[in-house]
């Protein structure tokens, strides 16, 4: 037995001494580096069994004096080093396929985009999903690029913290809501989620490794976000957080014409006690616009509404039942977590197109019995490899209100999808990459319109209908996100944005072998047509339902069934 304690022991002091000058190495690193560097030297840890304290002295200038440290067993900084190591592994090839002027791209390990994945050079960071820190005092969370939503709000909730925008679904990462366009029904108060973050670190096209804020580098900061990757691959993210309470008292504003849905909204934004403003409108002549203030209190005799759970309602559909035959506005209470991801069962409503396809009943015995199946995670994976990405139109579009509904009589008219989703937006200052109001028709907000739904079976009637679409927007003074199906010509693209701006910051630092906006948002349909006709298998799943059938099981594959019911999120208020 005393062996077995020597051994240890001696494998524990050989491992502090090589974790010392491994926290020497990153702490006497300039440059980027500097969130790992004071993260390092708040770090406080213990051995499960006693303390061994080991003197780093480190020899430059960003780290002048010696630290004490108590270096630990448990898992914080070593997670905290592996990040380091993936962090330094991505910079190398980065700068491996800069060296030989060569265009990559970046994998996550997921994604919430529509666009068709097309995989050659790839730098991988995957590995980068952690929660590193959350500081009570400054409320402030430090965070890895790949930390989905739900995982972020399990680390926040238990410190009675929470981000101000979370996006409703809970796969959406910390990284793809800065480099992606990422507005909630909180971001007519707080604006989109990058306006919630303090700095980021970013990997730039080179290999260098820099920090943007609002106070260094504050061009690259505010010009990568929305630019999905174009400028640097983030690896390191610190969020602002606010108080979190337990629960949001939600009601529902029935609506019996869109111009009166559009009214409600937009006064509902101007009421400082509302944290979150949202909408559904179910026709043209019913809708519901959804408030939603946080509390603490819950009104005796009231059982909190929950939809996390498989015999539970999907939202959008428990919202209808409610409002239909409402002649005033009707009240309920959800446990915080529960609000935030409200929309997670059924992605909004995309999952009863899921229903459709397969020619399968739809009601609450057959939701509850596939539920596995119908979170947003499983969705989209079983959508991207079913193909029918191809000929579904999933498309956020944020309007000026004055023409706003003009634009949904568009819609009605020429794809007849509904419901729509609509979402208030504060805006980001110009120049940006995120949708934008200009000249006459420019406003501090704006309102976004999600559709969604099958489009035409025929292709190129598809390809038709979604370039109208583009025009159509351009005409009422609208902006399309670019995580969907884009389809305008480079000079029609950038006829939205500042491209001298852009392509100032590109070359500024050194990003011309990224690929660029337009490269990575533009649907080349006749490339992947031909692709498809080359391939029996991709041709197969064209024919139904072959497709749909292989997007379940690949979906089944990824594991993602798995996440829901582990997730500690699940009925729980901060």
């Amino acid at each position: 037995m005393s062996d077995f304690v020597n051994r240890n022991s001696t494998c524990r002091h050989q491992r502090a001494l090589q974790m010392s000058v491994a926290v020497a190495q990153l702490l006497s690193i300039g440059g980027g580096y500097s969130s790992r560097r004071r993260l390092l030297r708040q770090l406080s840890m213990t051995y499960t069994q006693g303390f061994e304290q080991v003197d780093i002295r480190c020899a430059s200038a960003t780290c002048a004096s010696s630290f004490y440290w108590k270096l630990p067993e448990r898992v914080p900084v070593e997670r905290f080093l592996s990040s380091f190591s993936v962090v330094g592994r991505v910079a190398a090839t980065v700068k491996d396929y800069f060296s030989r002027k060569e265009p990559f791209r970046i994998s996550h390990g997921s994604t919430n985009s529509t666009r068709p994945n097309v995989k050659k050079r790839v730098v991988d960071i995957s590995e980068l999903r952690n929660v590193l820190k959350v500081d009570t005092h400054t409320r402030t969370a430090l965070v890895e690029p790949n930390v989905p939503m739900d995982r972020l709000v399990e680390a926040t909730l238990p410190h009675g913290l929470v981000p101000p925008v979370v996006m409703e679904f809970p796969g959406i990462t910390v990284g793809g809501g800065y480099a992606g366009t990422a507005g909630e029904s909180s971001s007519f108060k707080y604006g989109f989620f990058d306006r919630t973050i303090n700095h980021v670190e970013m990997v730039l096209a080179d290999g260098d490794v820099v920090t943007a804020s609002p106070e260094q580098n504050e061009d690259l900061f505010r010009g990568a976000a929305g630019a999905v990757g174009t400028l640097g691959i983030t690896t390191l993210v610190e969020l602002q957080l606010i108080k979190a309470q337990k629960y949001v008292k939600t009601t529902y504003h029935p609506t019996a014409s869109v111009s009166e849905a559009i009214r409600i909204i937009k006064e509902q934004t101007k009421d400082e006690k509302n944290h979150y403003v949202d909408g559904i409108l179910f026709s043209k002549s019913h809708g519901a616009i959804v408030t939603g203030e946080m509390t603490d209190e819950l009104p005796a005799n009231t059982h909190p509404q929950t939809f996390s759970s498989p015999w539970d309602p999907w939202f959008y559909i428990h919202v209808e039942s409610k409002t239909k035959s409402a002649s005033a506005p009707v009240t309920e209470y959800i446990p915080l977590a529960e609000y935030m991801f409200r929309y997670d069962r059924g992605g909004f409503w995309v999952g009863c197109s899921a229903f459709k396809y397969m020619q399968f009943p739809f009601n609450r015995y057959t939701r509850w019995f596939l539920d596995d199946f119908l979170h947003t995670r499983m969705l989209y994976r079983a959508l991207h490899a079913s193909g029918e990405a191809r000929r579904y139109v999933v498309q956020d579009m944020a309007l000026p209100y004055p023409t706003a509904e003009k634009f949904i009589d568009y819609t009605d008219d020429t794809f007849g999808i509904w419901p729509l989703w609509l979402c208030p937006l504060k805006q980001s200052p110009q120049p940006t990459m995120h949708p934008h109001s200009k000249r006459e028709l420019a406003s501090d907000q704006m309102l976004n319109i999600g559709l969604w739904g099958f489009g035409p079976k025929n292709q190129d009637e598809y390809l038709g209908k979604n370039r109208q679409l583009e025009q159509k927007l351009v005409e009422f003074g609208g902006m399309k996100w670019l995580y969907a199906h884009t389809y305008d010509s480079k000079d029609e693209f950038w006829k939205q944005f500042d491209r001298k701006w852009h392509e100032d910051l590109r070359t500024k630092y050194r990003a011309t072998t990224f690929p660029d906006v337009h490269e990575k948002v533009h649907v080349d349909i006749a490339k992947h047509h031909q692709m498809e006709q080359s391939t029996f298998a991709l041709r197969l799943r064209s024919v139904w339902p072959f497709g749909g059938i292989w997007g379940i099981w690949k979906a089944i594959l990824s594991g993602d069934w798995r996440i829901p019911r582990n997730s500690s999120w699940r009925g729980k208020s901060s």
